[in-house]
């Protein structure tokens, strides 16, 4: 396989690895490819993988028998030496614990989460490090992440294969296409680039309308299908939602004496994001401009590291606790398992009953703040959610209260 240039020689292509995984499965003993294929190639085992660089070598190769140099790789190796190794580090935050609990929280059970705050918060660089805290990839997940990589052309020449959870980051000019995938041959869009690890979306009152209401169906799915005149096709789109938004068009809190959006400007701006997309947000959380003093102290945060700890043991008990369901952490439990795995005590569905009613919290809330509770409670592994974990996440519904409805 690969593409012919004039001269002879090989130039690179696409979708190599799902390629070669065809190849073994019928049966196929090895593979010739351009030179800067083969390590992507050479992640499958049992099929031999050859790279070349002009077409005059496979001729010489069949018809006189010169040998070309094969490509050998230990895939679990290279997946092992590069498995923790990250560009960012929550150490380097100044500040801002609330937003860092939060982001926790939302690893731990795999939510999505929308950071609210001023320009120059800090919200991006809360994002950037997601990562950096979520279980690492299985051998697995890794495989099929590289697939979808690999078939939209995404492959560096060195890159073989991939070891971290992507973090794709796309522009609020993004078309409806770009973000879900399509063309006349239907390619990957972000949502499956982010499969497995996390799709930001910074300032999302600024994507088009259009662009956000196609995300609603591949975030309950966990998959986004493509359909042409002749044929389907369906790519996974399993990602945690990251996003990020100023708390008004003039970018400060309505309660700030600085802000200067009116309150039909403010109403206009919040009514970008409808109510069935922020549905599918569980965690809300205000992140507030940073002060001096913090941003002087010399004191490093906690470690990305340390905070993985407690997000993997908390992974852990999910896991434990849906083996025989269809669901793998918090985030993905439906009304039905809310029953059985979120009951509260007394002292926790009055506590709900009163927040509901005093913070005018929307009736959509409800099922969120359990959810959240029973991560916050994991993460402390206790068995039953307690009245400080529906309070802490009640918390984090910033959006659902009528300080926003001005």
């Amino acid at each position: 396989m690969g593409e012919l240039s004039l001269d002879g020689s090989l130039q690179p292509i696409k979708g190599v690895l799902p390629i070669a995984i065809n190849a073994r499965e019928e049966g196929f003993k090895g593979i010739i490819l351009p030179k800067q294929n083969t390590r992507e190639a050479a992640i499958v085992n049992n099929l031999d993988v050859y790279g070349v660089e002009n077409i005059r070598e496979v001729i010489d190769f069949f018809n006189e028998g010169t040998p070309l140099e094969k490509t050998v790789l230990d895939t679990r190796k290279e997946f092992q030496d590069k498995i923790n190794s990250f560009p960012f580090d929550f150490s380097e935050v100044k500040g801002q614990e609330t937003a860092k609990r939060a982001m926790e929280v939302a690893a731990a059970g795999g939510h999505n989460i929308i950071l609210i705050g001023p320009p120059g918060s800090g919200k991006t660089m809360l994002a950037k490090r997601v990562p950096s805290i979520l279980p690492p990839l299985t051998l697995k997940e890794a495989l099929e992440t590289t697939k979808i990589h690999s078939v939209a052309g995404k492959m560096g020449t060195e890159t073989s294969l991939m070891t971290v959870r992507p973090f794709r980051s796309p522009h609020h000019t993004i078309s409806d296409v770009a973000l879900v995938g399509g063309g006349s041959y239907p390619q990957p869009g972000e949502i499956s680039l982010a499969h497995n690890g996390v799709l930001f979306l910074d300032e999302m009152p600024e994507f088009k309308r259009t662009v956000l209401e196609v995300m609603r169906q591949p975030l309950e799915d966990r998959e986004v299908t493509i359909s042409r005149a002749r044929f389907t096709v369906n790519y996974p789109s399993s990602f945690m939602l990251v996003a990020s938004m100023n708390p008004s068009p003039s970018g400060y809190f309505p309660d700030d004496p600085n802000n200067t959006s009116s309150v039909f400007e403010m109403q206009r701006y919040m009514n970008k994001l409808s109510g069935p997309l922020l549905d599918r947000i569980d965690i809300h959380v205000e992140v507030q401009k940073v002060e001096f003093e913090q941003l002087a102290e010399k004191r490093k945060g906690e470690k990305s590291e340390d905070i993985r700890k407690r997000v993997l043991i908390a992974r852990e008990i999910q896991n434990e606790r849906y083996k025989d369901l269809s669901i793998s952490y918090n985030a993905q439990i439906g009304s039905r398992e809310l029953e059985k795995f979120c009951e509260l005590d007394d002292t926790s569905f009055n506590l709900i009953k009163m927040a509901m009613e005093k913070l005018n919290l929307s009736a959509r809330a409800y099922d969120r703040i359990l959810k959240v509770a029973r991560t916050i409670a994991d993460l402390e592994e206790s068995e039953k959610i307690l009245s400080h974990h529906v309070s802490e996440a009640i918390q984090y519904r910033s959006l659902d209260r009528e300080f926003w409805n001005v």
